[in-house]
């Protein structure tokens, strides 16, 4: 496992055919994207290897909301997906409402295929700004 001196949280873009992944650098500070893996059988084995090689203590996942704070139907998966990680993997998840963030990312980035890493760097600044508020 590599040692950066400091945990790092994996934030995640959850879709059904895609999962936007992006891990804080910054000792915490900041989200950064790193990739995007398909929503398929291998998904828990590439998650496992993403843990272990960022030294992840936290699992931040966007909370798909409407405008009037209802949840939207993929939230029921994303609700089983959040309880399978925190079965398989032991770490505690947190919930970060996101809002148009695919269409925030490709504003910023253009479009790519790193659209959904991008979204879910977006759920995990949200995330970190958040708490790194509260300690100040």
């Amino acid at each position: 496992m590599l040692k950066t001196g400091y945990e790092k949280i994996l934030g995640i873009d959850f879709g059904t055919k895609k999962i936007g992944i992006a891990v804080s650098g910054g000792k915490g500070e900041f989200g950064l994207p790193k990739c995007v893996l398909k929503n398929n059988k291998d998904l828990t084995q590439n998650l496992a290897k993403i843990i272990q090689e960022e030294n992840i203590s936290e699992i931040v996942i966007g909370e798909s909301i409407n405008y009037k704070g209802d949840e939207n139907p993929v939230m029921d998966n994303i609700k089983k997906f959040a309880n399978e990680i925190k079965k398989k993997f032991n770490l505690p998840i947190n919930f970060e409402p996101e809002f148009l963030t695919s269409s925030q990312a490709k504003n910023i980035q253009g479009d790519s295929n790193m659209i959904d890493a991008s979204a879910a760097a977006l759920i995990l600044q949200s995330f970190l700004d958040k708490r790194n508020h509260k300690k100040n």
